[in-house]
């Protein structure tokens, strides 16, 4: 098991791809936090005096900010967890590894394990790009960002044990969608339209909004404790949510049904 967690962390890090997407989630994390700061906060007074804009107290803004590293950046570590297989079926570098590993069990829970921890460092990324910024400036703003809260910190901490998870998810659908094109078109078309359109008409009835929170970007807002979709509500009902727990299982149970899935179809199968 230490040969396979040391091949597939080579694979990973002997490429360009995790530093780009690392790059990619820090600039989009970023843009996404301070613009949602400079709404709520220098613009907190104008939208107070708005009965039809949405209304945040100043203590619920940081965690909000914050947050936007699952909130709408999970796609990156779900692409990274994607690719890190897709990437093997097209390149054909399974078939060495095979080679030296015959146990492909080993091999499957070897890059779950590496990549899990590549999706704990993209939350980390992500949490220095919306602390950083989108913290600044609600402190230029004159709202506290709290990053010396125990809460802050206890968020944090969900946010990155959330994009682990959304890795381990990635390396499920990748497992499963061995094309390269078909997988990213597949977690693309599903983080920003599909789902969000799920979340939206599940929240128009209290029966389907009860369904809608275990959708996977619900469950991951539940986990985080805090999100832009929860907090300004996506619907004519009050949003429903999991326990963050509750979430955290959802995220789990998903990244490893879709891994067994993927073993048990394409991970078997003969590569050449």
């Amino acid at each position: 098991m230490i040969g396979a967690l040391r091949s597939e962390f080579r694979k990973l890090t002997t490429v360009r791809l995790w530093w780009v997407l690392s790059l990619t989630l820090f600039g989009y994390v970023g843009f996404t936090a301070g613009l949602l700061a400079g709404v709520f906060g220098s613009l907190g007074d104008q939208l107070a005096s708005s009965p039809n804009a949405p209304q945040l107290p100043p203590d619920a803004l940081p965690p909000l900010i914050y947050s936007t590293v699952t909130a709408v950046g999970y796609v990156i570590p779900l692409i990274l967890g994607a690719l890190s297989v897709t990437s093997e079926f097209r390149y054909q570098t399974l078939t060495p590894t095979f080679l030296a590993s015959p146990r492909r069990g080993i091999v499957l829970g070897a890059k779950v394990t590496v990549l899990a921890v590549a999706g704990a460092v993209f939350g980390i990324v992500g949490l220095v790009a919306s602390m950083g910024i989108g913290g600044s400036i609600l402190a230029v703003s004159g709202i506290d960002p709290q990053l010396g809260s125990a809460d802050t910190w206890l968020l944090a901490g969900r946010v990155v044990i959330a994009s682990a998870l959304w890795a381990v998810i990635g390396v499920g659908v990748g497992s499963l969608i061995t094309n390269q094109v078909a997988s990213i078109v597949v977690v693309l078309a599903f983080a920003q339209f599909v789902e969000p359109i799920l979340r939206l008409g599940a929240s128009i009835w209290d029966w389907t909004a009860a369904v809608g929170k275990f959708l996977p970007g619900a469950a991951s807002d539940a986990l985080v404790g805090s999100s832009i979709f929860t907090s300004l509500g996506t619907g004519t009902t009050s949003v429903q949510s999991l326990e963050w727990w509750q979430g955290g299982l959802v995220l789990l149970g998903l990244g490893v049904v879709l891994a067994l899935a993927g073993f048990l179809t394409s991970w078997r199968k003969d590569v050449t």
